[in-house]
């Protein structure tokens, strides 16, 4: 796995600078930060990191064919950042049987307002809340995190009650 890091890291250094010709270069975009917190994913998750990697890897090699060095500054900054957080990711499920809230569980709450929401905990890089999963470092992940069915969690600006972990 070391071997992996090593590898990843001398790659986005060779990728860091988009050379325009024999003796001058410019610098890529600015990289795109990287979180702080360990990259944890679902098999979902990482799956998608493999996707957008692919699809960067592509549109690097069809901007260097191209010559077009705008496209190719993305595409370099682009692959460096899927790289990493390939390199960083940390599969994970819910433990079998689990009955407190884990990463990769889908959480069902009922808010004072008789609102009933589901959300799918997830890493950073798969959570799209308009569909359905949140981040495990958002605040209401948070909150669920370690919780069971019929606890109270705070919720925004309101408590919400736990009614079903899958």
């Amino acid at each position: 796995m070391a071997d992996g890091k090593i590898a990843a890291a001398a790659y986005m250094s060779a990728m860091s600078r988009a050379f325009v010709n024999e003796d001058t270069y410019v610098d890529a975009l600015p990289d795109r930060p990287l979180s702080g917190h360990p990259n944890l994913v679902t098999e979902q998750g990482l799956a998608l990191i493999e996707q957008v990697m692919e699809a960067a890897r592509r549109e690097y090699a069809e901007a260097q064919g191209s010559g077009d060095r705008d496209a190719l500054a993305k595409a370099g900054r682009d692959l460096r950042y899927w790289s990493a957080r390939r390199a960083t990711a940390e599969l994970r499920s819910p433990e079998p049987g689990a009955d407190s809230v884990q990463f990769g569980h889908t959480v069902t709450i009922v808010r004072e307002d008789g609102r009933q929401q589901t959300f799918r905990i997830v890493g950073e890089d798969e959570a799209d809340p308009a569909k359905g999963s949140i981040s495990y470092v958002s605040p209401l992940a948070r909150a669920l995190l370690g919780k069971g069915v019929g606890e109270i969690v705070r919720a925004g600006k309101e408590d919400a009650e736990i009614t079903a972990i899958a």
